[in-house]
């Protein structure tokens, strides 16, 4: 059963061999030289292959024909090897070059000796030939393995790992082969079972010479480091099964209770390596450091600790969340395995002192500081202070470290974070539960990371510096418009003053005077209040307001300068504040007065007007341009007047905006202008039906 399953199995491999051998021979050659080093070479490997599995059909695996076959398909094979990892590619070293050579000759030598028996003797060569094929083939694939391994050691970094994945299938091919004739060796039999699965091997074999000439796999494949410390753990684990078998296997060999105590043994050993790795955190530690420094070329998973530490710094997360100095601290020290670590930031009165720690046991004094001489040094040096090599002796004495920080054997490195040539933070970090001396590894990893935390605490300290800035320029704006209307609350006094030398004797201006008196008096409590810290602003209490209240009430306060003309629809009620809609209305007439001449009047227009309050300040005055309309009216600290702040047209534009509003001007040059401010309707359903044409019309 076994012999027809074989017969079949390589009647299959004979014909995969074969097309790939065909689809290969027919791909475009120039294709094929950029993909590959030798393709020809890998058409004769699959062709001799598939004579190899045409020998194991007709003759069975393992028969001195198919042995003769093997000696061709080997020596193809060693051709491609050579070729792949020759001297301008590998380089494949003198001794390696040396055994390639001899196990070709072995090659050539096995093909024409047993080529010439069998066409001599035929069947009769099988007993006495097997033995010495056997052999041959044997010191063939010892020698294939150790060329494969240092030439896939050795290869370059242009080398595709589909074809190092051919290279793996003929040392797969090669091991098995080597391992039957072993066993069969040492045993005295034949594995015919396992030389009977040859052609399964081979079939295995057979998809790395398709992916070979593929365009794919350009990169090299490399696990990453938690699968391959998941792959050691569970080898660790194989192993430690494998070694409980072979003690079981001698203590039944020896009898007697060996057996027992050998399992008694085994289970104390397990469980007290298991409990000394779960309870015993230097234990796992060591034993981290252990597999990083013997099976790893890098000491650090350079993607996965960068994607960590751009977390923390980032997001950080806990207690840790919204301070951004122990998210400095605490990715510098779990980059490096520390348990904890300090941040050093500028003091007031010179040198760095401790502003944050991350898990730093207690024990630092709050005196403790970094004086401005060693900072210098940082900073200039670059330094990163290995403060047990400083401990020893061996440190820079230049850099001044203090002597709390050299008595404090907890503390074991120092990181400066610089930005830009400037140093503004100092990390400590604390000594791991198994120390190490830093290597150029640590240093890179720790001067790379530490200018990365500079950007981020660059970033957030000028982020403060425009936040103050922000605060200065909105005092300083908020107190230009005090300014701006207190000179309007001046100008009013001042002509106030002037025309009560000439009209002081009459009843109706004094009287208008003492009502103007007033409304100055009240406008300078409402700027205190606004001068006040907790003063919220404009539009801070919107609700129902009517317009007509408010119209009359800065008729009045412009009677002494000018009368109005004063339209309001009647109920007309909009949805703000009251104070910020006498705000911006006395703005504007006090523009439309100051623009047009004392003969002129100056109309104040309130309607509802799709679903909106619309109120019209006109006048008769000089006007503006187009350009001046839309380049510098809304725009602070422009003016066209001698004396003005040139706040006014801003500042009613930004408190109409808080408002829900905006203002909208209609102007010529020597026809006038028509300021039209928008607002929200108190009631758009109602107020809107109302005619426009039903007001209340009165000259103030």
């Amino acid at each position: 059963m076994v012999a027809g399953l074989s017969q079949i199995l390589s009647g299959l491999a004979l014909a995969g061999f074969a097309g790939v051998a065909l689809w290969l021979l027919m791909r475009p050659r120039a294709r094929m030289a950029a993909l590959m080093p030798a393709p020809r070479l890998l058409v004769a490997a699959a062709a001799a292959t598939a004579l190899w599995c045409a020998a194991g059909a007709v003759f069975a695996p393992g028969s001195s024909q198919s042995l003769v076959a093997q000696a061709l398909r080997d020596l193809a094979m060693l051709g491609w090897l050579g070729a792949t990892f020759g001297p301008s590619r590998g380089p494949m070293s003198r001794p390696l070059r040396l055994i390639l050579k001899m196990l070709a000759t072995i090659c050539v030598l096995t093909l024409l000796l047993g080529t010439a028996a069998h066409l001599r003797a035929g069947a009769a060569a099988e007993p006495w030939m097997a033995p010495t094929l056997t052999f041959a083939a044997m010191i063939v694939a010892v020698g294939g393995l150790l060329i494969i391994d240092g030439g896939v050691r050795h290869a370059g970094a242009g080398q595709r790992m589909p074809v190092m994945a051919v290279a793996g299938g003929f040392a797969m091919l090669w091991a098995y082969e080597l391992n039957a004739q072993l066993i069969g060796a040492l045993t005295g039999e034949t594995a015919s079972t396992l030389i009977a699965l040859l052609p399964v091997v081979a079939l295995l074999t057979l998809p790395t010479y398709v992916l070979a000439a593929l365009d794919v796999g350009r990169e090299r494949m490399r696990l990453s480091r938690t699968a391959a410390m998941r792959t050691l753990i569970l080898l660790g684990a194989a192993a430690y099964l494998v070694l409980i078998g072979l003690t079981g296997a001698v203590a039944r060999l020896f009898g007697g209770d060996y057996a027992e105590l050998a399992q008694a043994i085994s289970l104390a050993v397990a469980l007290g390596a298991g409990g000394l790795l779960l309870a015993s955190a230097r234990s796992r530690a060591w034993l981290s450091v252990m597999i990083s420094k013997h099976f790893f070329e890098h000491r650090y998973d350079y993607r996965a600790e960068w994607m960590r530490f751009t977390a923390t710094l980032g997001q950080g997360g806990g207690e840790d969340d919204r301070n951004l100095y122990r998210r400095v601290a605490k990715a510098l020290a779990e980059l490096t395995g520390s348990p904890g670590a300090l941040l050093m930031l500028p003091g007031a009165s010179g040198g760095f002192r401790i502003a944050e720690q991350w898990h730093w046991p207690a024990g630092i004094e709050d005196s403790a500081t970094l004086s401005l001489r060693s900072a210098f040094m940082l900073q200039e040096t670059r330094h990163i202070v290995d403060l047990d090599a400083e401990r020893r002796g061996q440190g820079n004495e230049d850099l001044a470290i203090p002597d709390w920080l050299i008595a404090d054997t907890r503390a074991w490195v120092v990181v400066p974070v610089l930005h830009f040539q400037r140093m503004i933070a100092i990390v400590v970090l604390h000594r791991p539960a198994v120390s190490r001396a830093l290597d150029w590894e640590d240093l890179d990893v720790l001067r790379i990371a530490g200018q990365q935390a500079a950007s981020y605490l660059a970033e957030s300290q000028s982020q403060q510096a425009l936040s103050e800035a922000r605060r200065f320029d909105e005092f300083n704006r908020r107190f230009a418009f005090i300014m701006h209307d207190i000179k309007n609350l001046a100008s009013q006094l001042s002509l106030l003053a002037r025309n009560a030398e000439r009209h002081a004797d009459k009843p109706d201006f004094r009287a208008d005077m003492v009502e103007t008196l007033k409304i100055s008096a009240g406008r300078l409590s409402d700027l205190l209040v606004r001068l006040s810290p907790r003063e919220r602003g404009p539009a801070a209490e919107a609700g129902r307001t009517l317009i007509e209240p408010v119209l009359n009430g800065i008729a009045v306060e412009a009677r002494p300068r000018r009368s109005l003309f004063v339209g309001c629809q009647a109920g007309l009620s909009a949805w703000a504040d009251a104070a910020s809609i006498r705000q911006v209305v006395q703005h504007l007439v006090a523009n439309a007065i100051d623009a047009s001449a004392p003969e002129t009047p100056v109309q104040v227009v309130a309607v509802a007007e799709q679903g909106r309050v619309r109120i019209d300040v006109i006048d008769q005055g000089s006007g503006m341009t187009r350009d001046f309309i839309r380049d510098e009216l809304f725009k602070p600290f422009v003016s066209t007047k001698e004396s003005g702040f040139g706040l006014g047209a801003f500042e009613a534009l930004q408190v109409a905006q808080a408002m829900g509003g905006t203002i909208e001007v209609a102007s010529e040059p020597g026809k006038g202008s028509d300021f039209t401010l928008w607002l929200p309707l108190a009631d758009a359903h109602g107020d809107a039906g109302i005619d426009a044409r039903v007001m209340k019309v009165a000259s103030k």
